[in-house]
């Protein structure tokens, strides 16, 4: 009967196993939909190695290089945690790509959402949450420059000389790409810079 029991679980497992994807990052309801007993074999796969428990509820189906284990991808990491796509992942190393001549390193990754807020660790990383109401669904140039005047006062780098450098950048941008852009994702501090800057370029 024992060993009845232990091989009908085994085959539970096994099967629970199936639907799992390497690489891939699933909360604990992801793994209800294919075990009536997830919470025990969430456990049992965790001691055997065959999953790895995350902070706040998620699980992870480990992928294996020829170097071992590979960690979770970040997007993996929040798509799991918001239960959706919308969401955009960025860092304020992002703006060094303007070519303004920013060089800081920051160790710090930013979640644009619709609706977490707070710094979480997921996998061991912490991620800034911060619930907007609207951002892009990819980096844009003009989105860059619109962001790093609503963080300015955040940054490491020097405000006056950064304020001067943004300004020769948006007059060599398209002008109406950056209008657009800053109607849609400027706060009302970085709206006033960028009008006084972009009144009269045409």
């Amino acid at each position: 009967m024992v060993q009845t029991l232990y091989l009908q679980n085994m085959r539970r497992l096994e099967q629970l196993k199936r639907h799992l994807k390497p690489g891939a990052v699933y909360r604990r309801s992801d793994l209800a939909q294919w075990s009536k007993s997830v919470d025990r074999h969430a456990r049992e796969l965790v001691e055997t190695g065959a999953l790895q428990k995350l902070q706040n509820g998620l699980y992870y189906y480990p992928k294996s290089s020829a170097f071992g284990s590979v960690p979770a991808g970040e997007k993996q990491l929040v798509r799991a945690f918001l239960k959706d796509d919308e969401f955009l992942l960025t860092s304020p190393n992002a703006y060094n790509a303007l070519g303004m001549g920013t060089t800081q390193l920051y160790n710090t990754r930013v979640v644009y959402n619709h609706k977490r807020h707070g710094v979480f660790n997921l996998g061991g990383r912490k991620f800034e949450f911060r619930r907007k109401y609207r951002f892009p669904k990819t980096m844009t140039e003009e989105f860059l420059l619109v962001d790093l005047m609503n963080n300015l006062k955040s940054l490491a780098e020097d405000q006056a000389s950064l304020r001067m450098k943004v300004r020769e950048k948006a007059v060599q941008m398209e002008v109406k790409k950056l209008k657009r852009a800053v109607k849609q994702y400027a706060n009302a501090a970085s709206k006033k810079y960028f009008e006084s800057v972009l009144t009269n370029v045409a």
